[in-house]
C-alpha cells in the first residue's frame, strides 16, 4: 500500500505523488539533449531532490549519469586534492554500477596527481567522455552547502573551462551539468579572502536560465488524489478537494504532500472524522491546516531562522501583512530576491505578495506572538475565550462587540497615528487567541491594501467574513458596504462584519446593522 511521503526522496513505486513525468521529459528535451548546463534553484523542500532522482532514472536509458550530493561533504572541501580524490571515488562506484567497461573504470581510478589535482581530474573527465561510448551527464544536489568555499569556486571554474573548450572543439566533457540548490549559484556572493568585502563572483555564468515551474497546480494534485481514490474509495470530490489544497498551499510541494499525509494518517480515524470519507472533506482539510500550522516542522523552523537572519525582509513582510503597503516587484532588490529564493513571496501584477496562505498565516501567528510579549499587549490582555463559544459554536457578533470595548480601552492610551498604522494588527492579536486551537483565519490577498483587508475565519463548520478598512468618508464607506454584500454572495453567507477605523475629529463610533436583500452587515465603527 502506498503512502504520502514528506521526508527525503519520493518514489512513485512506493508513494502517492504528483506525476511530473511531463516536466522530466521537457527538461531532457529542452536542456540536456541540447547540451546545456543549468541550475535548479528552488526553495527548501520544493521537490528538488525528488526531481533529480526521477530525472536520473529517466536519463539512464540514454546517458551515463553521475549523480552526487554535496550534503555532508565538508571533508571534500579542505583542499583541491581532497575534492578531486573524493569525486573520483564517488564517480568510479557509479561507473561500475552502469556497466562501464572495466578498462575505462580502472583508468578513471588511477591515483590523482597531488601536485596538480584539478588538472589531472580534468584530464580524467576528458578521457571518460571520449571512451565510454555514451554521453555523460553530471548531476549534483545540495550544491550550495559549500558555496562559500574557494575550492568549490575552483571546481565550478574547471567545469566552465571545459564547457567552453568543448564548444570550441578543443576538449571533450560532460554533455550536461545540473546543479540543484536553494541559492542561485549563478550569483554567488563570496569572500575570496577573510578580510575582503563580499562580492558577487561566480564562474557559473555559462548556465542557462531554468524556467520550468516545479509547483503543483490543482490538476496535478487531482492526478495524485485519483490514484489514492482508486485504492481507498473515499468518495471525495477530487476536483474540489484538489482546488482547496491548492488554495492553501499555492502548490508548494511539501505543503501539498503534508496536508494529504495529515488527512490520511492523523485526521481519518479521529473522533470527528471516524472514516477516511469523513476526512477528505472541506472540514477535514481545515483541520489538516490547523494541525500543520501548529506542528513543528523543518519548513517553518527554517522560515523563522531566515526571517531572523534577514531583518529587512521581515520588516517588508510585516508592512505587507499589517499595513497593506504595496511593494513593487524588483528582483534586484536584495530583500525581494531573498524572499523569492526562500519561497516566502512571489510576484503578482508586478507587486510582491506572500507565496501562499499557509506561509501567510504562519507569519501572522509568528509576528503576533512576538507582539504579545511587548508591554502594551500585557497591559491590554486578550479576552477569555470561553465566553465566545457556546455549544461549540463561535459567537462572532459577540467577538466584534467585545473588540469595540477592547479597542476603546487601547485608544485612551495611544495616538491616532499609532492606531491607524496598527489597527489591523490589534484586531488580529485580539482574534487569534479566541479561535486558536479550533479554527483558522487567513487574509484574502486580492483585497488587501492600505485601506482595506478582508479576513476569512473558519471555525469548525462555520465561516465568517470580516472586512477591515480605514474610513474615507460616507461615499467610500457605502462602496465598502456594497463590496462586502457582493463578497457574501460569493461565499454564500447571510451575515458579514465590517470593522471601520475612523480617525475623523467628529467621528461617530458604535455598532449598527445594515440589511439588503436578506443579507446583514454588522458594522463596528471605532
Amino acid at each position: 500500500m502506498k503512502e504520502f511521503h514528506v521526508t527525503g526522496t519520493c518514489n512513485p513505486d512506493r508513494h502517492y505523488m504528483v506525476d511530473i513525468s511531463g516536466r522530466i521529459e521537457q527538461i531532457t528535451r529542452d536542456y540536456i539533449d541540447k547540451g546545456k548546463y543549468f541550475t535548479i534553484n528552488r526553495a527548501r523542500q520544493y521537490g528538488k531532490t525528488t526531481l533529480m532522482f526521477l530525472l536520473r532514472r529517466y536519463l539512464l536509458e540514454k546517458y551515463i549519469v553521475i549523480s552526487i550530493s554535496f550534503e555532508a561533504a565538508d571533508e571534500l572541501f579542505v583542499s583541491s586534492c581532497a575534492l578531486a580524490a573524493g569525486l573520483q571515488r564517488s564517480i568510479g562506484r557509479q561507473l561500475r554500477m552502469q556497466e562501464v567497461p572495466e578498462a575505462i573504470v580502472k583508468g578513471w581510478e588511477a591515483p590523482i596527481s597531488k601536485e596538480f589535482p584539478f588538472d589531472d581530474f580534468s584530464e580524467r573527465i576528458s578521457q571518460l567522455c571520449l571512451q565510454c561510448g555514451r554521453k555523460v551527464v553530471l548531476m549534483i544536489d545540495e550544491v550550495d552547502k559549500n558555496s562559500d568555499n574557494q575550492i568549490f569556486l575552483g571546481f565550478l571554474g574547471l567545469l566552465r573551462t571545459k564547457y567552453l573548450a568543448q564548444a570550441g572543439g578543443m576538449d571533450q566533457t560532460f554533455q550536461s551539468v545540473i546543479l540543484a540548490s536553494v541559492c542561485d549559484i549563478k550569483n554567488l556572493k563570496l569572500k575570496l579572502r577573510p578580510d575582503e568585502e563580499a562580492k558577487y563572483n561566480s564562474p557559473w555564468n555559462i548556465a542557462e536560465d531554468f524556467n520550468i515551474d516545479l509547483g503543483f497546480y490543482p490538476q496535478d494534485i487531482a492526478g495524485m488524489l485519483t490514484e489514492y481514490e482508486a485504492d481507498c474509495s473515499t468518495g471525495m470530490d477530487i476536483a474540489a478537494i484538489s482546488q482547496l489544497i491548492y488554495d492553501y498551499t499555492g502548490g508548494y510541494p511539501y505543503m501539498v504532500s503534508r496536508i494529504c499525509k495529515l488527512l490520511d494518517e492523523r485526521i481519518a480515524g479521529h473522533t470527528d472524522f471516524p472514516e477516511k470519507k469523513d476526512a477528505w472533506t472541506d472540514e477535514g482539510i481545515l483541520e489538516a491546516v490547523r494541525l500543520f500550522l501548529k506542528e513543528p516542522n523543518t519548513l517553518f523552523d527554517d522560515m523563522v531562522k531566515k526571517l531572523s537572519d534577514h531583518p529587512e525582509l521581515k520588516s517588508m513582510l510585516q508592512d505587507i501583512l499589517f499595513r497593506g503597503i504595496r511593494y513593487s516587484y524588483e528582483i534586484h532588490n536584495p530583500s525581494i530576491n531573498v524572499g523569492i529564493m526562500f519561497g516566502f513571496i512571489r510576484e503578482r501584477d508586478n507587486s510582491v505578495v506572500i507565496a501562499n496562505r499557509l506561509f501567510e498565516t504562519k507569519m501572522y501567528n509568528l509576528f503576533l506572538s512576538e507582539a504579545e510579549l511587548d508591554g502594551e499587549q500585557r497591559s491590554n490582555p486578550a479576552p477569555v475565550r470561553n465566553q465566545f463559544v457556546v455549544h461549540g459554536m463561535l459567537q462572532m457578533r459577540l467577538v466584534m462587540e467585545k473588540f469595540y470595548e477592547h479597542y476603546e480601552e487601547i485608544l485612551k492610551n495611544s495616538s491616532d497615528k499609532f492606531i491607524e498604522e496598527e489597527g489591523r494588527r490589534i484586531f488580529l492579536m485580539y482574534l487569534r487567541p479566541i479561535i486558536n486551537g479550533s479554527g483558522n483565519y487567513y487574509i484574502e490577498a486580492q483585497t488587501r491594501d492600505h485601506t482595506r483587508t478582508d479576513v476569512i475565519v473558519d471555525y469548525k463548520s462555520q465561516r465568517f467574513i470580516i472586512e477591515m478598512k480605514l474610513w474615507r468618508g460616507n461615499a467610500y464607506n457605502e462602496r465598502g458596504e456594497k463590496q462586502l454584500f457582493e463578497y457574501l454572495d460569493f461565499y454564500k453567507k447571510d451575515t458579514g462584519y465590517l470593522l471601520s477605523f475612523n480617525f475623523n475629529k467628529k467621528k461617530q463610533t458604535g455598532i449598527k446593522e445594515i440589511l439588503l436583500d436578506g443579507k446583514r452587515i454588522v458594522e463596528i465603527v471605532v
